[in-house]
């Protein structure tokens, strides 16, 4: 199995950091942005960067998305993994086109309501996973397995 880790960097990429025990184990290529803390994925792994999709930039997701399209047709990974952010929504809708499946983890700091991204994506991803069991009551598809931070 081949997977796609899709986050920004910060407490984005810390999560997916803390998700190693289950990534460690397959092939996969990064997607990010480069800033002082995601530079360390050079070293050892393979990863493509995109400019810094700021929450709410629609100009900057505009511009991402021919970049995110080429990426996918070119990886052809069978699973994307996300932990946001706005990154997420790009890579979401354009995988549901290519019939790859799709995985969020919603932030931890999300406990009364989903961020942006989450709300966007909700409906098109393949699992959807919350960290604060709270949240699956009001969005049926949401899983709580525990905590990824």
């Amino acid at each position: 199995m081949k997977l796609m880790l899709v986050c920004t960097s910060g407490g984005h990429f810390a999560t997916m950091k803390s998700l190693k025990s289950f990534w460690s184990l397959h092939e996969r290529v990064w997607v990010s942005d480069y800033k002082r803390d995601t530079e360390i994925l050079e070293k050892n792994e393979r990863v493509h960067w995109l400019p810094y999709q700021a929450p709410r930039d629609w100009l900057a997701l505009i511009l991402n998305l021919p970049q995110t399209f080429k990426i996918l047709r070119y990886e052809k990974p069978n699973v994307i993994l996300s932990t946001g952010a706005s990154i997420a929504v790009n890579f979401a809708f354009i995988a549901k086109l290519l019939g790859i499946k799709f995985i969020y983890i919603e932030s931890i700091s999300r406990a009364e309501e989903l961020s942006i991204s989450g709300k966007l994506i909700y409906s098109v991803c393949d699992e959807f996973y919350v960290q604060w069991p709270e949240l699956c009551k009001k969005y049926p598809k949401a899983i709580f397995k525990g905590y990824a931070s």
